[in-house]
């Protein structure tokens, strides 16, 4: 699974690249994305220098050393193996509105043309736990995390407990995900096929916060089988063998 997004990724930033010298993409984090990125950072053929960064979300009040920081996280995984030159970090851990404030004007200046995401446990997109702000056009939010999540985060490892995890982050808004020309989502484990079928089959609705994808004309979603277990015959796309 984590092959093939990877090389539609590759080609998605090629295209954008040759057609007008430059890509500027949205990069997910968490635990789902290691595989993904892990591939795709050994894609052959991606001018990366080409490439601009942000990413999606960052929690308030941690620093950008700490292991479940996601500036750290992108530094490790993406940035280092790629030679990336030009990025943008959420730094949440003093000063996050103006941080968001900041990127966000960046990030507004100019189309994204892929935003690579995922879908949490409880459905959220980014940061945007459910009930989801599908209205705002802020570019990126101060939202607060609800114990699902937060749970979430735990169970990853991220951090030893409930505690430790912050109550907030900054996050990309859902209508600004919407903007980029074209969104990858990458969902595997079981432990998301609940939220799988939710937002898959169910209503587009705030509760779902990823079901909005579903209103994206250029979104593709890859699962593999025990994110996919839940869904319906009839909604699974065809399963490929790598």
């Amino acid at each position: 699974m984590s092959r093939a997004a990877a090389r539609h990724a590759a080609r998605t930033l090629g295209d954008a690249i040759t057609a007008q010298g430059r890509a500027r993409i949205v990069a997910a984090t968490g635990a789902s994305q290691f595989d993904f990125l892990d591939a795709l950072t050994a894609m052959p053929g991606i001018a990366w220098p080409s490439v601009e960064m942000f990413h999606l979300d960052e929690y308030v009040g941690l620093g950008g050393d700490h292991p479940a920081s996601f500036r750290r996280y992108l530094r490790e995984r993406l940035i280092s193996k790629t030679g990336i030159t030009r990025y943008h970090f959420l730094d949440g851990e003093h000063h996050a509105a103006r941080a968001a404030d900041v990127v966000g004007r960046a990030l507004a200046s100019a189309p994204i043309d892929v935003a690579f995401v995922g879908i949490g446990e409880n459905g959220h997109l980014a940061f945007n736990d459910p009930p989801a702000d599908f209205e705002t056009e802020q570019p990126y939010v101060i939202v607060t995390l609800d114990d699902a999540c937060r749970r979430q985060q735990v169970g990853e490892g991220w951090f030893a407990s409930l505690a430790e995890v912050p109550a907030q982050a900054i996050s990309m808004s859902v209508r600004q995900i919407l903007k980029a020309r074209e969104i990858i989502g990458v969902v595997p484990d079981g432990r998301k096929a609940e939220a799988v079928k939710k937002c898959v089959e169910g209503e587009v609705s705030p509760c779902a916060p990823a079901s909005i994808l579903r209103t994206h004309g250029n979104t593709t979603l890859y699962l593999d089988r025990e994110s996919a277990a839940l869904l319906e015959e009839q909604t699974r796309g065809p399963i490929h063998e790598d």
